[in-house]
């Protein structure tokens, strides 16, 4: 049972999966961290699942056991995270790496009203073998850059599992990965909602377990680095296809004209063919940044976003449709005009350098033009429930 004293300002909460061989010691470290601070709080172990003693070793340590049946790390600490009754809560891992009796720097941070507190791991110090080689000088580094770079995240460790948060602005983020990519989607979601994110220092000591770690470096990775591309469209979708659709149309329009030569390398039909069809993947990548913008604003999986509110009112479908039709006709227009060119030499044989710098970028503009009119339609079926 939850403890009976609506006043409990802390809840420290550690997930647990066959943890027998360190959870008592984490779990005596932060009574003992909260009994010399007097800070009134609790210690709530999420336990999923675990097969060895590390429930009834928890629960006499003085540790709430709650059971959370749904697999996985995300799953631990979101039912953890419910089930704490503090107004801050901190979490860690239960395997002896961190320092539950360090917490204090945490602790200033939120009463300064900070939302979101990420230890770092980097500042703080990183024992030897406490951190793999692989996450502490590639997979780590990496994810942490790309988060900063695609959401301006203000975090230099990225997946530090020591972080302290008020339970009531986190709660209001419904998070719902169930994976380590747990971590990631807090500092995303907090960052996209502008919450007030700050990192203190903070140690890793090599854990203390027997057993393999649950991570799994590559997997692992991967859910993390899919997580922030599925939340970054304008990464994932905007931005590559910008760049498509720009050379596409500037190396297809110096191509026009004729055969180009570079470095003794000629550039001709077939580069513009290739030209073309970077214009239409890079539109579609477009379209899809779209299509994304708007589920995800439907569905709250992102704040209001004011900049595309007035993009949504400018680019209606009507307009969408007038546009559509009009490159269509002027496609369809290139077209003809070729059918009269071959008619010119009753219907013979053609030279494909000039014919070609003709018929593709015609076929383009009337492709073109049925994407935006079905895209037209799609965006506004995702929008309805907009107003």
């Amino acid at each position: 049972m939850p403890p009976s004293d609506n006043k409990i300002e802390l809840s420290i909460v550690m997930p647990c999966l066959n943890e027998a061989e360190t959870i008592a010691g984490c779990v005596e470290q932060a009574r003992r961290y909260l009994s010399e601070t007097g800070i009134n709080g609790e210690i709530v172990v999420a336990d999923n699942g675990s097969t060895d003693q590390s429930r009834a070793i928890a629960a006499a340590a003085g540790a709430r056991v709650v059971e959370i049946t749904e697999k996985g790390y995300g799953s631990a600490l979101a039912g953890g995270i419910t089930a704490a009754v503090g107004e801050w809560v901190i979490m860690g891992d239960a395997d002896g790496s961190y320092d539950f009796s360090g917490l204090t720097p945490f602790i200033d941070k939120l009463r300064q009203g900070f939302d979101l507190v990420i230890g770092n791991r980097f500042e703080g110090g990183i024992f030897p073998q406490a951190m793999p080689f692989l996450h502490k000088y590639l997979g780590n580094p990496v994810l942490t850059g790309i988060g900063r770079l695609f959401f301006k995240a203000p975090v230099g460790d990225f997946h530090c599992g020591l972080r302290g948060f008020r339970k009531a602005a986190i709660a209001a983020l419904d998070l719902r990965t169930t994976g380590m990519e747990f971590a990631s989607e807090m500092i995303i979601k907090a960052r996209l909602q502008n919450l007030r994110i700050v990192e203190v220092p903070t140690t890793l000591s090599p854990d203390g377990r027997s057993r393999k770690p649950h991570l799994r470096t590559w997997r692992d990775g991967w859910r993390h680095l899919r997580f922030m591309l599925i939340y970054s469209p304008k990464w994932l979708f905007f931005y590559p296809g910008l760049s498509l659709l720009a050379v596409g149309l500037a190396l297809g329009a110096w191509l026009l004209p004729g055969p180009r030569t570079v470095a003794g390398v000629t550039l001709d039909i077939h580069t513009l063919l290739y030209c073309s069809a970077a214009v239409f993947i890079g539109f579609q990548s477009i379209l899809f940044a779209a299509f994304y913008k708007i589920f995800a604003l439907t569905e709250n999986l992102q704040p209001p976003d004011p900049v595309f509110n007035r993009l949504f009112t400018v680019f209606t479908l009507e307009r969408g449709l007038i546009a559509g039709c009009l490159l269509f006709l002027l496609g369809l227009a290139g077209s003809l005009y070729a059918v009269g060119v071959w008619e010119s030499v009753s219907f013979g044989n053609l030279d494909p350098q000039q014919t070609l710098r003709l018929v593709v970028p015609s076929v383009l503009a009337m492709i073109l033009g049925c994407q935006i009119v079905l895209s037209s339609f799609f965006l506004s079926i995702l929008g309805i429930n907009r107003k």
